[in-house]
Order: C-alpha cells, then sequence, then structure tokens
C-alpha cells in the first residue's frame, strides 16, 4: 500500500515538473494564452516593445509546435542573431530575424526571409533538422551557427562554437526567468 502511495507521488510529482517547463509547449494550452505569455516574457527578458513581441510570439508559438523546438529556444536564437531585428542583414549575407543565409536555405524555407513568420518558421526548422542530425540541442544550437560540416571540421571551429552555444543558452535561461 505504501509502495502504490509513493509510486503516485513520484508520477504525480513528475507529471507537475513536465507541466510546468511545459507551459509554453503544446500541452500548454490555447496558441494565445501561450502567446501572451511568451510576449510578457520577451518584453522583460529582452525588452522587445509590446507590440512587436505580441506581434512575434504567436509566430514563435505556432513554429515551435509545428517543429516540436521549444519556443525559447528559438526566441534565444533571434535574440543572439539579430535582437529581434526584422531588418538586420549581416556582412555574408544572412537575413531577418534568426539570420538565415538564404543561398543555402531558400529551396526548404523560400525566397521572402525578411518575411517575419517565414524566417521564424524557417529558424525552428533549422533547429529541428540539426537537432535530429546531431542527436541535441546544444549540438543543434552549434550547427546554426557554423553549420554541421565547419563544426566537424576542426576542433578550433568546435572550440570558438563554445561561447556563441553558451550565449544562447544564457538568452535561454534569461527568458525562462521571465516567464
Amino acid at each position: 500500500m505504501n509502495f502504490n502511495f509513493s509510486l503516485k507521488a513520484v508520477l504525480l510529482s513528475s507529471t507537475l515538473v513536465v507541466t510546468g517547463c511545459a507551459s509554453l509547449g503544446p500541452h500548454g494550452g490555447p496558441v494565445a494564452k501561450r502567446a501572451d505569455k511568451l510576449s510578457a516574457g520577451l518584453q522583460k527578458a529582452y525588452a522587445i516593445p509590446q507590440y512587436q513581441a505580441n506581434r512575434l510570439s504567436p509566430m514563435i508559438i505556432n513554429s515551435a509546435d509545428h517543429y516540436d523546438v521549444d519556443p525559447r529556444l528559438i526566441s534565444a536564437i533571434i535574440r543572439q542573431e539579430s535582437n529581434f531585428n526584422s531588418n538586420a542583414r549581416s556582412p555574408t549575407g544572412a537575413i531577418g530575424l534568426g539570420q538565415i543565409i538564404p543561398s543555402y536555405w531558400a529551396k526548404v524555407c523560400g525566397n521572402d526571409l525578411y518575411n517575419e513568420s517565414t524566417n521564424i518558421h524557417c529558424t525552428a526548422h533549422i533547429l529541428s533538422a540539426y537537432h535530429a542530425q546531431g542527436g541535441s540541442w546544444k549540438k543543434a544550437i552549434a550547427y546554426y551557427n557554423v553549420g554541421p560540416t565547419g563544426y566537424e571540421s576542426s576542433f578550433w571551429t568546435r572550440w570558438k562554437v563554445r561561447k556563441y552555444v553558451k550565449s544562447v543558452k544564457h538568452f535561454e535561461k534569461e527568458l525562462k526567468r521571465n516567464l
């Protein structure tokens, strides 16, 4: 009898932990409710203006749901890559919120990567694909920065990418604290 009670307590506490962590995930309620929560977190964690956070949050939630990627990770990548500047363009030609390289991703993501929804969707797609390829979220983040070939090609590149991964993880934790 005590064993059953203990097992039930463990299962209940496990469910509570998973539910608490997954409040932005697909089982956390309606998209609008989760988007409102994410919007408030973006405003607090990253000082994103309310109108921008309200506009981008539903796109992030929908893309996260579609590709099974944590919306906090997508948000952290966007914060790292463009600081939520939809018109960002890097010297290497990466564009938009997630700093997508059109020459590499246009066939998968389309040509309108300045479109916020398209760019966020593509960011989630890339993270999901790299997670499947690399087997971990840390490796997916590293691949996002330098690509799988770049990452695997040299120890020096892997060493440099550690700083990028650490920064993204910092932004992800900052958002989590502000949700």
